[in-house]
C-alpha cells in the first residue's frame, strides 16, 4: 500500500489538484465538442460522437510523446505493458461512459456525480481486506454522497435518475479500476511517461477501431479535422486534459493511498463547476454552437461544498493506508 508519509506526499497532492484542474476544463470542451458534432455530422449518431471526442486526443497524445521522449519510449518493459494496457481499458470505458452522459446531463452535474470512485473505492478495499477503514472515512463518504445526491438531482420520491446521471455513475466504477490498478505495489518501479504511453496507445486503438466500426461513412471520420474551433478543441483536451492530467496522475498517484486519491479527486467538479460559469459562452462564439453557461444554483454551492469538506476531513488525518 501507499505511504501516507511519503517524503513527497506534500508535493504530490498539489500536483494532483493541478491534474484536476487539467481534467475539469474537459467538461466545458466535451460539451463543446459534442454540440458542434451534432452540426458538422447530424447523422453520426452519440455513440460516434462521443467516441470522436476521444479518440483523436489519444491518438495525437501517443505522436507527442514519441517525438517529445523517443529514448524513453524504446525502453517500455513487460511489467509497464501489463500496467498500462489495463490502465488503458479503464481509462476508455470510463471516458465513453463520461463523454455520452454530457450528451443528456449538465456538465457541471456530470463533474459531480463522476466522483463517486470517492465512496465505492473504500467500500471495496474494506470488503477485500474484511477491515474498516475507520469512522472518519465513512464520514467523509457520506459527505461526498449527499453532495452527488443533490448535484444529480436525484428524486427521492421515484427512486430514479435519467440517462445520463446513471452513465455517470457507471464511468465512476470503471475509474475506480483505474485508480485501484495503479496503485497495485507491485507496479511500484515503472516509469510514468512510458507507463502513460503504453495507456495512450491502449486508448487509440480500442477508440479508434471503435469509431471506424460505428462511424456512417469514411467521411464522418475526416470531417471534423477541416473544423479550426474543433481543432483548437482538441488540441486543448490533448495538451492539458490528456497529456497533463493523466501524466501527474500516473507520476504522482502512487505516493498516496487510493483512499485519499478517490477524495482528493473530488475536487475536479470544483473547478468545473466554476469553469462553466463562463467557458461555455466563450466556446459558444468560438464553435458557434448555443451552449449558455451554466448558474452557481443552491444545489451546486451546497453539494459542492461537502464534497469540499470531505476532503479536508481527510487531510486533517491522512489514512494510514488505503
Amino acid at each position: 500500500m501507499s505511504d501516507p508519509h511519503h517524503p513527497q506526499r506534500p508535493r504530490a497532492l498539489a500536483m494532483l489538484v493541478l491534474a484536476n484542474l487539467f481534467w475539469a476544463i474537459s467538461f466545458p470542451v466535451v460539451k463543446t465538442l459534442l454540440l458542434l458534432h451534432a452540426q458538422l455530422l447530424p447523422a453520426a449518431g452519440p455513440w460516434f460522437d462521443a467516441i470522436y471526442t476521444m479518440a483523436p486526443r489519444f491518438l495525437l497524445a501517443v505522436a507527442v510523446l514519441l517525438v517529445w521522449r523517443p529514448r524513453t519510449i524504446v525502453r517500455i518493459t513487460r511489467k509497464e505493458i501489463a500496467q498500462g494496457a489495463p490502465l488503458g481499458l479503464f481509462t476508455t470505458g470510463g471516458m465513453f461512459l463520461q463523454n455520452d452522459a454530457l450528451q443528456f446531463t449538465a456538465a457541471s452535474t456530470s463533474a459531480f456525480l463522476t466522483q463517486c470512485y470517492a465512496i465505492i473505492i473504500p467500500v471495496w478495499l474494506a470488503v477485500r481486506a474484511w477491515k474498516n477503514p475507520g469512522a472518519r472515512i465513512w464520514v467523509c463518504c457520506a459527505l461526498v454522497l449527499a453532495g452527488v445526491a443533490l448535484l444529480g438531482h436525484f428524486n427521492w420520491r421515484t427512486l430514479q435518475f435519467g440517462r445520463g446521471e446513471w452513465e455517470t455513475l457507471l464511468c465512476s466504477v470503471f475509474f475506480t479500476g483505474q485508480i485501484l490498478w495503479l496503485e497495485r505495489k507491485k507496479f511500484a518501479g515503472n516509469d510514468p511517461i512510458r507507463l502513460s504511453f503504453v495507456a495512450f496507445v491502449t486508448q487509440a486503438i480500442v477508440l479508434w477501431s471503435a469509431a471506424v466500426a460505428i462511424a456512417p461513412d469514411a467521411h464522418a471520420l475526416l470531417v471534423p479535422w477541416t473544423s479550426g474551433p474543433w481543432l483548437g478543441l482538441t488540441a486543448i483536451l490533448t495538451v492539458f486534459c490528456t497529456l497533463g492530467a493523466f501524466m501527474m496522475m500516473n507520476m504522482w498517484q502512487p505516493k498516496i493511498t487510493a483512499t485519499e486519491a478517490g477524495l482528493i479527486y473530488c475536487v475536479e467538479p470544483i473547478f468545473g463547476s466554476v469553469m462553466a460559469l463562463f467557458f461555455p459562452a466563450i466556446f459558444s462564439v468560438w464553435a458557434g454552437v448555443n451552449y449558455p453557461n451554466e448558474t452557481a444554483t443552491w444545489t451546486l454551492l451546497v453539494g459542492g461544498g461537502l464534497i469540499t469538506l470531505a476532503n479536508i476531513v481527510l487531510q486533517l488525518k491522512p489514512p494510514s493506508e488505503a
